[in-house]
């Protein structure tokens, strides 16, 4: 190479201090990342006269050609960054003939200029058909710098954009939960004909599960369980939707049958059939002691009267929201005897395994219910969380949400 007199040296370096500036000017002038490319390729076109060059980016684990400028190249956005160059050049430039035969796509690049920030290769830079007073270590390194800066900027705009999405996720899961919180009652029946308790535990920050207590008149009030398919925010908006409908109908004294088939048409017409969701609604009437329930899809009850058989309340339809309309419903009626307990729940409850995959399961319910029987229902309900977490193989981490609502009939 031939010998750079101070002179030369002087006007490269005042080509250098050119690019750097209009590469940080433009990152101060906070442009979009398509912009900061354009400008990076211009830069050094016109001020370090490199008439060639590649760039690939690490984008959400992905390489990614960004930059494609110079006569006789390829279309490298369709090609593949080369294994040999990921696996060997890792923290200096390297020249691409150290790679072998990269084959004819590469033929017109030079060398390859990996951009390290942290120990971690963020990108590639491969020039060719470099200008000779650029061909030297020194230049090599400044590019590498360049490159650093530029690779640092759009690295520090990916990162504050994950910060702004993490952010407004955590608003709109905190909303979620405010709703999500609105929707449970405040306050459940317990006076001298029957009593109700409820316990729900969530297995993410907004979960899919939904208990209601509604009080119709002075003997009458209706309760339900319900799961609906998928977890999160969407999950919590569909419930709410559901809640909606089901304290609308109530208000137009809708009799059960009616309530089913219209929440079905609503959750139906709001999710397009992407998504469902299991109930059991029962309608229990103190003055007669009449229990009327549709179970759409949902776990069956159990009904544990104070002798006898214990009866599963399984007479209703399929889940909701599947079909336009509910097939073959059934409105399901029963006389309540005295010192009865119905107890209803997710399938969280149930869906627990040991680490020999054996499913806590419904007998696993009733084992505990035969031992709490007559316990408060707070007790039944902290017997059976204690019992499902024993169980868990992952102890308290449940797969599902959890929801327990019983009814006691005095």
């Amino acid at each position: 190479m031939p010998t750079i007199t101070p002179e030369k040296r002087l006007f490269l370096k005042e080509r250098e201090l050119g690019a750097l500036l209009e590469i940080t000017q433009a990152i101060n002038q906070d442009p979009t990342e398509a912009a900061l490319y354009k400008i990076f390729q211009f830069t050094l076109l016109g001020q370090l006269n490199i008439r060639r060059l590649v760039l690939y980016v690490k984008e959400e684990g992905k390489w990614q050609c960004t930059v494609s400028f110079g006569a006789g190249l390829p279309d490298f956005y369709k090609i593949a960054l080369p294994a040999a160059i990921l696996e060997n050049c890792t923290s200096v430039p390297c020249p691409l003939s150290s790679f072998g035969n990269l084959g004819p796509a590469w033929q017109h690049l030079e060398t390859v200029i990996p951009v390290v920030q942290n120990g971690e290769v963020l990108a590639y830079v491969l020039i060719g058909n470099v200008h000779e007073d650029y061909a030297s270590e020194e230049a090599t390194k400044f590019l590498q710098t360049l490159s650093n800066i530029l690779i640092g900027a759009i690295e520090n705009r990916r990162l504050a954009r994950q910060r702004v999405a993490a952010a407004a996720m955590r608003k709109e899961i905190e909303i979620a939960q405010e709703v999500q919180t609105m929707l449970f009652p405040r306050k459940l029946p317990n006076d001298a004909h029957v009593a109700v308790h409820a316990s729900y535990v969530p297995h993410t920050a907004v979960g899919g599960d939904y208990y209601d207590v509604v009080s119709l008149d002075a003997d009458r009030f209706l309760f339900c369980v319900a799961d609906v398919s998928g977890k999160g925010v969407a999950a919590s908006l569909l419930m709410s939707n559901f809640q909606a409908g089901l304290r609308t109908l109530l208000r137009q004294q809708a009799d059960l049958g009616t309530v089913a088939q219209e929440l079905n048409n609503l959750i139906f017409r709001n999710a397009g059939g992407d998504k469902f969701i299991t109930v059991f609604f029962g309608l229990y009437n103190r003055a007669t002691r009449e229990l009327q329930y549709v179970n759409a899809g949902h776990n069956d009850p159990l009904l544990i009267p104070d002798s006898g058989p214990i009866l599963l309340l399984k007479e209703g339809s399929i889940m909701l929201g599947v079909m336009d309309e509910l097939p073959m419903l059934k409105v399901g009626t029963i006389v309540v005897p005295p010192r009865t307990l119905l107890f209803s729940y997710t399938d969280g409850l149930t869906e627990v395994f040991d680490k020999d995959q054996n499913e806590f399961g419904e007998e696993g319910v009733l084992r505990v219910l035969r031992h709490n029987r007559y316990a408060p229902l707070s007790t039944v309900h902290r017997e059976l969380l204690r019992e499902i977490e024993a169980h868990n193989v992952n102890g308290a981490g449940f797969a599902d949400d959890v929801t327990i609502l019983s009814c006691r009939f005095k």
